[in-house]
């Protein structure tokens, strides 16, 4: 199909909803998802490897494939593996620039207050894998999890006949340590249960489909998850001095990630955005994967569209929390001062999302579905839990007694007030 460029101002209801109300499409699953998770909570085990046979159709032997990862990160060809570490390496020095410190201060007299930083001790990656090849996955999970210090590092990830040696290496250069082919919402299950062979994790991170999200969304509550992702999306904003060919290229190659994806395109200019359309559909034309880009320039959340004023274009843009945003403009810096909602921002016409998705160092995994309103995406922070600490001295707290035995008081908890004056008696 080719696209139309669409006049922001003229969207209506529906239009505005299907840009802004996106969603993972987990609930036409969820109740067969809770069936498996069920029975692998019950079963363990016999349950996975069940459900392995009938969605994989894989017989699994041994489900620890930790020793095969490094063995496939022996044998791989010399110029993959170099790709790998040189990913791994640059995803490693950006998430230890992450890396906060314990600090303790004085606030007022006899008052000193903190907080410290510990990792979780146990956590789950998801790495969907497979026969496909998704080493990039590997790399941006488990990564963070070990720079944070986590204890112990599992990884889930598909089986195949022939599982794709590049993603195990790369789970394998990552550093984690185990690693289970399992997939599906049967790997979550086994995640956030345990089976015989599976180890509970306290948190599971990570992207894969909506069985996997819906699995995400059942065991929640029973171990933290990151969040919920749905299909892959960007949002480029560009201005009359942006090169339509690179807009364009970065629309498809959003789009060929999957058919659910959403792509847009914002631009104040006219003759832009009518570009932007016709590099799009020549450029669809030559990729190979032009079936699965053309059915996401489809989805009723892609388009390109055209903004009375950058300003409009800046709203809609908030508005819609992209995961991907790229802004190729002349002002960029200005533009991204006015946007605060977006998983991860490529600025300038030399900064490809592709960028972000492999080498460049920050973390590829990152919120859909407007969830950059109101997270991130994976850091080290998410596998740090955070303690504060405080100390008060006898003068600290007679500073501060009459506040903490007046609002104790007001409450009627009578036996914490209690508890500051015993203390302040005995200082008399």
């Amino acid at each position: 199909m080719t696209l139309d460029v669409q006049p922001i101002a003229d969207l209506g209801p529906g239009d505005r909803a299907a840009f802004f109300e996106r969603d993972a499409g987990i609930e036409a699953v969820r109740e067969d998802v809770r069936g498996i998770v069920d029975r692998v909570r019950e079963e363990g085990d016999v349950a996975v490897r069940e459900f392995t046979s009938e969605f994989d159709d894989v017989e699994l032997g041994s489900m620890d494939i930790t020793d095969a990862c490094e063995r496939a990160y022996e044998n791989l060809d010399p110029e993959l593996r170099e790709a790998i570490e040189a990913a791994a390496d640059n995803v490693r020095e950006f998430h230890e620039a992450q890396l906060p410190d314990d600090w303790r201060e004085e606030f007022g007299p006899g008052r000193e207050l903190g907080r410290r930083f510990r990792p979780i001790d146990r956590v789950g990656v998801y790495v969907p894998g497979g026969s496909a090849a998704y080493p990039s996955s590997a790399i941006m999970g488990v990564v963070p999890a070990v720079v944070a210090g986590v204890d112990h590092v599992s990884v889930v990830t598909p089986p195949a006949d022939e599982q794709n040696p590049v993603t195990l290496a790369a789970i394998h250069a990552a550093g984690a340590d185990a690693v289970y082919s399992v997939g599906g919402a049967q790997a979550i299950a086994g995640l956030a249960y345990g089976t015989e062979t599976i180890t509970r994790v306290q948190k599971i991170v990570g992207p894969g489909n909506r069985w996997v999200t819906a699995a995400k969304a059942e065991v929640r509550g029973d171990v933290e998850i990151d969040f919920l992702a749905g299909p892959s999306e960007v949002v480029v904003i560009a201005d009359g001095t942006a090169d339509p060919n690179l807009v364009a290229s970065e629309l498809v190659a959003q789009a060929e990630h999957d058919p659910n994806a959403s792509v847009v395109a914002v631009t104040d200019d006219e003759a832009t955005a009518e570009a932007v359309v016709e590099a799009i559909d020549e450029q669809a034309s030559a990729r190979e994967r032009e079936d699965v880009i053309r059915e996401a320039l489809a989805n009723e959340a892609s388009g390109v569209l055209l903004a009375r004023s950058m300003s409009e274009g800046i709203l809609f843009t908030e508005e819609y929390a992209p995961e991907h945003l790229a802004i190729v403009a002349d002002d960029d810096e200005s533009i991204l001062d006015r946007i605060d909602s977006a998983g991860s921002v490529f600025l300038g016409p030399n900064t490809p999302v592709a960028a972000g998705d492999y080498a460049s160092g920050t973390n590829h995994v990152l919120p859909t579905n407007g969830g950059a309103r109101v997270t991130g995406g994976l850091s080290v922070e998410t596998f740090l839990r955070s303690t504060t600490v405080q100390r008060l001295s006898g003068e600290g707290l007679a500073d501060i007694g009459e506040t903490i035995t007046t609002l104790a008081d007001a409450e009627g908890l009578e036996a914490h007030a209690e508890s500051v004056r015993k203390r302040l008696e005995s200082d008399d």
